[in-house]
């Protein structure tokens, strides 16, 4: 199958480069000559420009993923698609929009024939070898056209046990890909996967900080205790109830350095913890530990702490994310 990729950064790229080795052809572009260019050295078909992209598309109906930031650069870029696809033709918000922000654009391209599916995509900087999960909006038809390209990117069951109790259900799942529903849905799901990950990962930081100042003056003596973090980490990850991948690399950080000298602490968000708030507060859902994990990187900008620095060290480890500042 033949499909574009626009945005060839961390995930991007390597979401051509997979695509391409289950293989699929990708014709891509980047504002990036150079990123198109190492792209094109793995096999794909560079593009110049949007226009030059879908010249190369064959058509009937073409398809192109676009793997940007959220904000005005994606919705620069769909509304550019929208002038140059045609009926038929397929866009995918791979990045992270907003959902409500994907069923106003949904509607506006649906009036010229083009079908849009936004696409929550979960994996990081390690998507290349593990595979990314997929939650999956828009039109159903869509969404079943295209399964030859989530399930090349998705992870596949690998050795997860299988859950009781799922005979019968869409086995597609399992593999790690999900139709979600109708458009703004699976940036919905990933939306709440990403608020979710906020209060995991700053439940981690707060306990391994916990355990870094056992070792303080200001405990008694005859309580204090010096603990190894790599260690805790690593005896974490075998057997506990606490294992998860996050873990895996923060257990990865501390064996490296223990103290994480090189991290600040500042901890940026982005936006999804937002969203994911504002919609509990529409819902009326009561949503504390998310709340405060979201208000911690507010004020992680302006007092640091070790628990900060474990939580920077985590989103470097799955999303290749660089504290402001450093490069």
């Amino acid at each position: 199958m033949q499909i574009g990729v626009i945005g060839l950064g961390r995930m991007g790229g390597n979401i051509a480069r997979r695509l391409m080795r289950a293989g699929h052809s990708c014709v891509v572009f980047d504002a990036s000559a150079k990123a198109t260019e190492a792209l094109a050295a793995d096999g794909a078909i560079a593009a110049a420009s949007l226009p030059d992209m879908v010249d190369k598309l064959a058509p009937g109906p073409r398809a192109v993923w676009v793997m940007l930031p959220a904000g005005a650069i994606t919705e620069d870029t769909v509304q550019a698609l929208g002038g140059l696809l045609g009926g038929g033709d397929m866009i995918i918000d791979g990045g992270n929009s907003y959902f409500r922000d994907d069923i106003r654009r949904a509607a506006d391209l649906d009036s010229r024939g083009i079908q849009y599916l936004d696409c929550g995509t979960s994996g990081g900087v390690w998507g290349l070898e593990r595979g990314y999960c997929l939650m999956i909006g828009g039109p159903r038809a869509a969404f079943e056209y295209l399964d030859p390209i989530w399930s090349a990117l998705a992870p596949g069951i690998g050795s997860i046990p299988r859950t009781p109790g799922r005979e019968g259900r869409d086995p597609r799942v399992e593999q790690g890909y999900l139709y979600a529903g109708p458009v703004g849905s699976g940036h919905f799901v990933k939306m709440i996967h990403n608020g979710i990950e906020y209060g995991m990962m700053q439940s981690i930081a707060e306990g391994f900080d916990i355990l870094r100042s056992r070792a303080k003056a200001k405990v008694p003596q005859a309580e204090q205790f010096d603990f190894d973090m790599a260690d805790i980490a690593e005896v974490w990850r075998r057997g506990s109830v606490v294992t998860s991948w996050l873990l895996d690399l923060t257990a990865s950080a501390l064996a490296d350095d223990g103290h994480l000298e090189r991290f600040s602490g500042v901890v940026e968000d982005s936006g999804e913890g937002r969203w994911t708030i504002e919609a509990a507060v529409d819902e009326a859902v009561p949503a504390e530990v998310l709340a405060a994990a979201l208000f911690t990187r507010f004020r992680s900008r302006q007092d640091h702490t070790f628990a900060e620095k474990v939580l920077s060290a985590m989103r470097m480890g799955f999303g290749g994310h660089v504290e402001p500042g450093k490069h």
